[in-house]
């Protein structure tokens, strides 16, 4: 993929951060090196990783080159959804209603709790026994 990046965005997602960079193409998401289909096996994170794409429109415009790190499946798909969003903003203003109304702007903010000490896991608690 060669080209001049156009915009380039950062997108979290629970312990996932994703960087991307978006350049004029034919519509090919490469992330750590990888095609997207043979890096998230998984249809469902293929989805969300092109949604902020088909809600504007713009399906076969833009390549999208993708470094990813940290968390799951899940945590990076989310996080490289975020990404994807913020870039197609930055290169056209325009997009940030319907790219707001679906929540691909808004950063996730829900994380795993933390195991508290005394217990069997954040909520969780040994238990009771009264004799």
């Amino acid at each position: 993929m060669s080209g001049v990046n156009i915009s380039q965005a950062v997108g979290r997602r629970k312990c996932a951060v994703a960087r991307v960079y978006m350049r004029n193409g034919n519509g090919q998401i490469s992330i750590n090196g990888k095609k997207c289909e043979d890096y998230f096996k998984d249809s469902l994170f293929i989805y969300i990783v092109n949604q902020p794409i088909e809600a504007c429109n713009f399906a076969g415009k833009y390549d999208f080159v993708v470094n990813v790190k940290g968390g799951g499946l899940s945590g990076q798909a989310g996080a490289v959804r975020h990404a994807i969003a913020r870039a197609l903003l930055s290169s056209d203003e325009t997009l940030k209603d319907v790219l707001h109304k679906q929540g691909f702007l808004t950063r996730d903010s829900r994380m795993v709790e933390r195991k508290k000490y005394g217990q069997r896991g954040a909520r969780r608690r040994f238990q009771f026994s009264k004799r």
